[in-house]
């Protein structure tokens, strides 16, 4: 009889939702107030009976205010077997890895910073592209994350996982930072608060400059700024947040094992020293929130414009022997959208529930989105040049549901609208026909259900299982091309969205006094691959492929002055329409360890030292080529008193020279014999392309608070 009511109970939050939101409360008495959730402890923080799975989770800003970051994409790698590395200048977008994917700067991993979507749609270098360089991390106040399809408030590119970074609105005391070290690394940092009227403004500055380890100079300028009004009542409150982003940098990208070993090229040297890039960012931002008893609204609209352009020789001498492959990548944006949410308990029947009804919109209007063959950053002639307008309209629908005391679920529905509106200008060919062709618009409706069971906590300890689709766009101009705009041969066009299926099955675990741990086997199909192209530095679309792992956290905290956490990630990833041996996904990280200590003495002194380890990395199909493992130990000290911080942070302590991202694909040096090892046949020579870990190196910080 129980389990009968329980299934009915079950049916009617799967089918009722809409109906269950607008449901009159039985006794508002029995409900409990539904409010925001102020992190203090981050990863310190009991999350039994709040998280919908085990791999959801969120990290504050003490858990990374003493840890040794060298760049500000590696905020990512708070997130437990994330990964952030780098294969050109520090003003481009980072390398992300997660669960088996090379992200290709963030095509399966979504990032929503105050409220704004940072994954670039139909990008000029790539689908998704994640640039994080805009973010001030000592103005985060908290990183939530979750891994895997299973959110309904999340849609595209976020099959992988997501994070949502939120800034802080006020300041306890205001910053004046100042960072040297070797290689020409400078950075300074204003930021304050004050009381204005009956809110607050928060605003900072920060100018960062470096040469970099490499022969070529990196010469990188990077300056962030932010202006933030905001107001808190008791049951309402707002933000108004602006902010603007330029940074420019010479590039080394990967270069060949192969000259490396014959000493024709140093190891932190590069093919074409004329590689580097540009871009701006500048974005407008308003945050509206309100809360009654049982419910709460939360509303945001945003603009942007953003401009990028990327000069990258992946290839060397392979396509034109005299003047080199180097390919001008670049577009202007501007970006417009919104987001709004309401959630509300109510109680149906004696049963309590949650419900959040929200709607997402996103509008990409691009403009000059062009890629070109260049020298010395010299236009040479058009590869293909287009302006798209590209839209999406999120709806999603959830309903947590308490069935018993120890017994919930969160059933979600999403449906998400694309449109690509292409236009393609002439190319190489200067062929109006072609382009005319390769024009059009395409629209896509998904669907994707979630489910989540939840059981317990008994002994501290609760268990989930979750199910659930999700999805990435693919690049706009894809979906309509017919043919290539390089030499006119008839090709396919790509659908305008991918999907994804998951399940994992988890355990969230306080049962030791300080002791945070999670356990979680996973599961994820995907209907279509995006893999590196390394000659073209684009994508190209692969079939069907399927991933699972196992994912163990643990944070733990035995006195209130030493923090310890260990984390590990393995996965296992491969093509499902390809023969055993000969379908392994390229760049897919097998393994991911990360662990660290940090001390924080009751006397002032500090200590952190970590451990970043990914390795069992094929590099092709066939795994004939392997990145190998990287190890990478940093190490921060000092001491902290009153409004006064000193510190000393030591990168990659013990001088590893490993590969901080590798590919295997065909590359020709400048006067080097042909050789014709290539998959295609062509002349070149396939094999191992490096970039190398930054070495040892040294930086000191002062900070005073005022």
């Amino acid at each position: 009889m129980k389990f009968r009511i329980i299934a009915q109970k079950l049916a009617i939050s799967l089918i009722g939702v809409p109906a269950l939101v607008l449901a009159e409360v039985e006794s508002l008495d029995e409900m409990t107030e539904l409010a925001t959730v102020e992190v203090h402890g981050g990863r310190g923080r009991s999350l039994l009976g709040v998280s919908g799975s085990a791999s959801q989770g969120e990290v504050g800003q003490p858990q990374f205010e003493y840890r040794p970051m060298s760049r500000a994409g590696e905020l990512v790698e708070v997130i437990p077997g994330a990964l952030a590395t780098q294969h050109s200048g520090s003003g481009k977008a980072n390398q992300y890895f997660l669960r088996g994917f090379n992200l290709d700067h963030g095509t399966d991993f979504s990032v929503v910073v105050d409220g704004i979507p940072m994954n670039m749609a139909t990008h000029a270098h790539g689908q998704g592209y994640l640039d994080l360089n805009s973010i001030i991390p000592e103005l985060v106040h908290k990183v939530e994350y979750g891994k895997g399809p299973y959110y309904a408030e999340t849609g595209d590119f976020s099959a992988a996982g997501y994070s949502k970074m939120t800034s802080k609105q006020t300041l306890d005391q205001g910053i004046i930072k100042f960072t040297g070290g070797e290689f020409g690394y400078y950075r300074g940092l204003l930021a304050n608060s004050n009381k204005l009227g009956e809110g607050n403004l928060l605003y900072a500055g920060e100018v960062n400059v470096y040469n970099g380890v490499w022969q070529q100079p990196e010469d990188l300028g990077k300056f962030n700024g932010t202006l933030r009004y905001s107001l808190d009542r008791d049951d309402w409150g707002f933000s108004v947040n602006g902010k603007a982003y330029s940074a420019s940098w010479n590039a080394t990208n990967p270069i060949p094992q192969r000259a490396i070993d014959d000493g024709s090229v140093n190891l932190y040297g590069s093919i074409d020293p004329s590689d580097g890039g540009k871009s701006n960012r500048y974005s407008l931002a308003s945050n509206f929130w309100q809360a009654g008893d049982n419910w709460r609204n939360d509303a945001n609209l945003y603009a942007l414009y953003y401009d990028v352009d990327l000069y990258s020789n992946f290839t060397g001498y392979l396509n034109d022997p005299i003047h080199g492959d180097q390919i001008h990548q670049g577009e202007r944006r501007v970006q417009t959208g919104g987001n709004f949410d309401h959630k509300r308990q109510t109680t149906l029947w004696g049963l309590k529930m949650d419900n959040t009804v929200g709607i997402q919109f996103r509008h990409d209007q691009i403009m000059d989105l062009g890629l070109q063959h260049s020298q010395a950053r010299q236009a040479l002639d058009w590869v293909s040049r287009y302006n798209v307008g590209e839209s999406n309209l999120g709806l999603y629908l959830q309903n947590q549901s308490h069935w018993l005391e120890k017994f919930r679920t969160v059933a979600g529905f999403r449906t998400d609208f694309l449109n690509n509106d292409v236009q393609m200008f002439d190319n190489a060919l200067h062929d109006a026909n072609l382009s005319a062709a390769n024009s059009g618009n395409k629209s896509k409706a998904v669907m994707s259900p979630k489910l989540s069971f939840i059981a317990g906590p008994w002994l501290d300890t609760e268990y989930f299982l979750n199910l659930g689709y999700g999805h990435h766009s693919n690049d706009a101009r894809g979906t309509t091309l017919q043919f290539n705009p390089a030499d006119a041969s008839s090709i396919s066009p790509i659908k305008p969205t991918a999907w994804s299926r998951g399940a994992e099955v988890g355990i969230r675990s306080d049962a030791i006094v300080g002791l945070k741990s999670t356990l979680a086997f996973w599961y994820l199909e995907s209907s279509q691959e995006l893999v590196f192209v390394g000659d073209a530095g684009t994508t190209e679309v692969n079939g069907k492929s399927r991933r699972h792992g196992l994912e163990f956290t643990n944070y733990y905290k035995p006195t209130h002055w030493l923090t310890l956490d260990a984390d590990l990630a393995l996965t296992s990833a491969h093509y499902a329409n390809e023969a055993v041996g000969n379908n392994w996904i390229p760049n897919s990280v097998g393994r991911v360890i990360t662990s660290g200590a940090t001390i924080e003495h009751p006397q002032g002194w500090f200590a952190s030292l970590r451990l970043r380890h990914f390795g069992h990395v094929p590099l092709d199909q066939q795994a004939s080529f392997w990145a190998g493992d990287t190890n990478i130990v940093n190490f921060g000290t000092g001491y902290k008193q009153k409004n006064y911080k000193f510190e000393i942070d030591l990168f990659n302590l013990l001088g590893s020279n490993n590969s901080d991202l590798a590919y295997a694909y065909c590359s020709q040096m400048k006067g080097e014999a042909n050789n014709t090892n290539c998959p295609d046949g062509g002349t070149g020579t396939f094999g191992l392309m490096r970039h190398p870990v930054e070495p040892r190196m040294v930086r000191g910080t002062v900070t005073v608070n005022f």
